[in-house]
C-alpha cells in the first residue's frame, strides 16, 4: 500500500471549515456534526479525532477529506488518496474502533485500503439505504409509544440488548459484564431520546435517537417484540418517534437500513422515509 505523509489531525481552529463541509450533506455527516457541535475539536472532549486528507491546512479554508476516529471511524469525504492517508494514519495504531460507517463509497473505499492489516472483517454490510423525512409521518403513530422514564431503565434494558444481538450480532454486555452498554443507555434515556411502547410492563416497541444534531436527527435500535412482529408496530413507532422529531424537535428524521430487510425498508417507504444516499459498515 502506498504510503503518504498521513492525515492531518484537526483541532478547534478547522472548526468554520468542519462545519461548512458536514451542512453540504447534513444527513449523512448528523453523527459527525452532533458531536463536534457538543465538543468542539479538541480530541479529549469529542471522544475521538477528526482528521483531514490535508498534510497542511489549505490556505482556502476548505477541507478536501473528513474522517472520525473515535468508538467508530467514520470517514465522510475523500477520493483514493485521502483513503489512503486515512489508512495511513489509522494502522500507527492498534485499532480501536468497533467498526467502519458512513458514505457506502467512503467506507468501502476505506477498507480497501485497511483489510489487508484491519481483517478479516467479521461482517461486511456494503448496502444501507440511508433515508431522511422532514415532515410528518403519512401514517397513523402510536399514541401509545413515548419517551422512556429514568425509573423504567431495568425494564427497558432487556429489549435493548436483545435488539443489539439481533442487529450487530454481539452481546454488548460482554467485556465488562453490561456496565458501558447500560450507562449508555441510561444516558439516552436521560436525555429524553429512548421511546418504548410498554404492555403489562414489558416493551414489545423500542427506538432511540442515537445522533442529534442542530437539523438532523437520527434515528436507531428499531426492535419489535417477535411475538408482535407483523402486526404494525414497528411502523406505527417509528411514526411516533419521527412525530417527535419532526414537530417537537423541529429536526429532519433519519436512518439506515439493511438493503436486504425488505419489511423494515417497505414500513419505512410508508411512513414517508425516502433514500438520500447510501450507508455501508464494516463490523469487527
Amino acid at each position: 500500500m502506498l504510503r503518504l505523509a498521513g492525515a492531518r489531525l484537526l483541532d478547534d481552529r478547522d472548526y468554520p471549515a468542519v462545519r461548512t463541509l458536514l451542512a453540504t450533506d447534513p444527513v449523512a455527516s448528523c453523527m459527525v456534526s452532533a458531536r463536534i457541535e457538543a465538543a468542539g475539536l479538541d480530541p479529549w472532549r469529542l471522544g475521538g479525532e477528526l482528521w483531514a486528507a490535508d498534510a497542511r491546512p489549505a490556505r482556502s479554508g476548505r477541507i478536501s477529506g473528513l474522517c472520525f476516529s473515535g468508538p467508530n471511524l467514520i470517514p465522510l469525504r475523500g477520493n483514493a488518496g485521502a483513503w489512503r492517508s486515512f489508512a495511513d494514519r489509522a494502522l500507527r495504531r492498534q485499532r480501536a474502533c468497533s467498526s467502519l460507517v458512513g458514505p457506502a463509497d467512503q467506507v468501502l473505499g476505506l477498507w480497501d485500503e485497511l483489510e489487508s492489516e484491519w481483517g478479516p472483517a467479521r461482517e461486511v454490510r456494503p448496502d444501507q439505504p440511508l433515508m431522511a423525512m422532514d415532515r410528518m409521518p403519512e401514517r397513523p403513530a402510536d399514541p401509545l409509544v413515548r419517551p422512556v422514564r429514568p425509573h423504567e431503565l431495568d425494564r427497558y434494558l432487556p429489549a435493548a440488548v436483545a435488539m443489539f444481538i439481533e442487529e450487530v450480532g454481539i452481546d454488548p454486555r460482554a467485556g465488562d459484564g453490561g456496565t458501558s452498554y447500560r450507562a449508555r443507555v441510561a444516558e439516552l434515556i436521560a436525555g429524553g431520546r429512548a421511546f418504548a411502547r410498554f404492555e403489562a410492563g414489558e416493551v414489545v416497541f423500542k427506538a432511540e435517537i442515537g445522533a442529534m444534531s442542530a437539523g438532523v436527527g437520527q434515528i436507531q435500535g428499531v426492535w419489535v417484540r417477535p411475538d408482535r412482529r407483523g402486526q404494525g408496530l414497528g411502523a406505527a413507532g417509528t411514526a411516533a418517534v419521527v412525530a417527535r422529531l419532526v414537530r417537537d424537535m423541529d429536526r429532519t428524521a433519519s436512518l439506515y437500513v439493511n438493503s436486504y430487510n425488505a419489511p423494515a425498508l417497505a414500513a419505512y417507504r410508508r411512513i414517508g422515509f425516502r433514500q438520500v444516499g447510501c450507508y455501508a459498515t464494516v463490523l469487527f
